[in-house]
């Protein structure tokens, strides 16, 4: 899975930031950085939150960071923080919702 820079998600991009969240650990994780807002967690106290220890926690930190969903802050050789990318969730909101309802026929609305 791979990061993304741009404003506009590719369908590959998009797929692989939603593959990320295919797994129940890795939603969890992402759900307690969303709550805890743009200071993030440290990587112990994300840990202890959601059970989540070791070498299973590193793993699925790799994966959502690859997929540029979070955001990791390194201070020397260790991992200090992990926050939530706000604005990888809204493209990816935006991905979906670009063409919404666009085969409507006219003058039908969307609610």
């Amino acid at each position: 899975m791979k990061a993304f820079d741009t404003q506009t998600l590719s369908l590959v991009e998009a797929a692989s930031a939603y593959a990320a969240l295919g797994s129940e650990q890795r939603l969890a994780l992402l759900r307690h950085l969303t709550r805890a807002g743009e200071p993030g967690m440290t990587i112990g106290a994300l840990g202890q939150a959601t059970g989540i220890a070791g070498a299973n926690l590193t793993h699925h930190l790799k994966i959502l960071t690859q997929a540029g969903l979070i955001k990791q802050v390194k201070q020397g050789r260790s991992v200090i923080c992990a926050a939530a990318d706000y604005a990888t969730f809204k493209r990816l909101n935006d991905f979906l919702m670009a063409e919404c309802c666009a085969d409507l026929p006219e003058g039908h609305n969307h609610g």
